[in-house]
């Protein structure tokens, strides 16, 4: 039990890292730009499956979409073959900030509720439906229109200010607050009820050879494993638990009071918690750190040289004045000509930043302009 104890903390570490890093990230992008940091979209394996349909049929990603998100959601596709849902308990940075507010609640009302089963039940297949939703809209717009409304994005625009996530992103904020006060009364409220990419890695569960096992001799019925399941899954009446839910967290094991009575198997080889944690976290990290060294895992844009061309459309609010004419071939005076830039702008200014200069500059617009 101590062991155990020290194990949990270690998961929570973890945990706090991955959603630490993606901050970070979010917060440089909002700075930086895109340029420089990726999009909360690009660290987030769901926006490999919004961009498959436009990938597969002409070649090319959504906007803020790159072949190192493709391989973000091949890995954790990977992890959920062999370890079930065990990106969501162990990496997720959505995840850990809901079991953070969830840690806030049981401090504020000394307790953890439960969703009743009949409104649970029908509520799980909630996730499902938005994942068929999001991605019938993603393939047909051929473009991130969920982008508004996810309330993962509004999350990364926090650092934006005030004004992005009361106007771009209003619904998406709206959604947030509601997800993270759900957190703090029932456990994972997202993913319980409302994560697509859940609902994908619940599927491909199905096919996993491992799962939660309970020896029935060994058990002394104390139930605090089923207590301790942020899922709400009812282990301590399972034989063992293949349940799409459960998202390899290890709390019930951690939990048991009683040695051997819950063990993690995968086939019939029995893994300690930690082996768990180690091998799942080590998957996901060696898989980014091999495609990081062949080169092939990119989540920003590659930097704008003589060399580079773009099409108009492919414009960015994060490229510079300068960068914009670099990679259409415009020449600089032409540029600020078409789009009605003082030349006293400098030409490092970000396209975004321009109506600080100009009122009522807008990129989509200066596109059109330059066409």
């Amino acid at each position: 039990m101590k062991n155990n104890k020290y194990i949990k903390y270690l998961r929570w570490v973890i945990l706090g890292f991955f959603l630490i890093a993606v901050t970070r990230e979010a917060y440089l992008h909002q700075v930086l730009g895109g340029g420089v940091s990726p999009s909360i979209h690009a660290l987030c394996p769901y926006g490999a499956l919004e961009t498959f349909y436009s990938l597969v049929f002409t070649g090319t990603f959504l906007q803020k979409i790159f072949s190192g998100t493709m391989i973000l959601l091949g890995i954790t596709l990977v992890i959920a073959i062999i370890f079930r849902r065990g990106f969501c308990g162990l990496i997720c940075p959505f995840g850990t900030l809901q079991e953070f507010f969830g840690i806030i609640g049981r401090k504020i009302f000394h307790k953890r509720f439960i969703m009743p089963l009949v409104i649970d039940k029908p509520l799980r297949y909630l996730k499902y439906v938005v994942l068929v939703v999001t991605i019938y809209f993603a393939w047909k717009t051929a473009g991130l229109w969920m982008d508004p409304y996810d309330p993962w994005a509004a999350y990364g625009h926090i650092s934006a200010g005030y004004e992005s996530l009361i106007t771009e992103y209003l619904i998406g904020t709206i959604t947030l607050i509601i997800i993270l006060v759900g957190s703090m009364l029932y456990d994972r409220f997202f993913c319980k009820y409302l994560c697509p990419m859940g609902a994908v890695y619940g599927i491909v569960s199905k096919i996993s050879p491992s799962k939660i096992a309970r020896d029935k001799d060994k058990c002394i019925n104390c139930n605090l494993c089923s207590k301790s399941c942020p899922m709400n899954i009812d282990v301590a009446k399972a034989g063992k638990v293949t349940d799409a839910e459960c998202i390899s967290c290890q709390a019930c094991v951690f939990s048991c009071p009683s040695a051997g009575a819950l063990e993690y198997k995968t086939g019939k080889k029995t893994l300690k918690s930690l082996t768990v944690i180690i091998l799942v976290v080590g998957l996901f990290a060696t898989g980014v750190i091999i495609s990081k060294t062949v080169g092939v895992f990119e989540v920003i844009p590659k930097q704008i040289t003589a060399e580079s061309k773009i099409n108009v459309d492919d414009i960015k609010g994060y490229m510079t004045i300068k960068e914009v004419s670099i990679g259409t071939k415009i020449e600089l005076k032409e540029v600020y000509k078409k789009l009605g830039i003082p030349e006293t702008v400098p030409e490092d200014t970000k396209l975004k930043e321009v109506s600080n200069f100009v009122e009522g500059f807008e990129v989509d617009t200066a596109k059109e302009k330059l066409k």
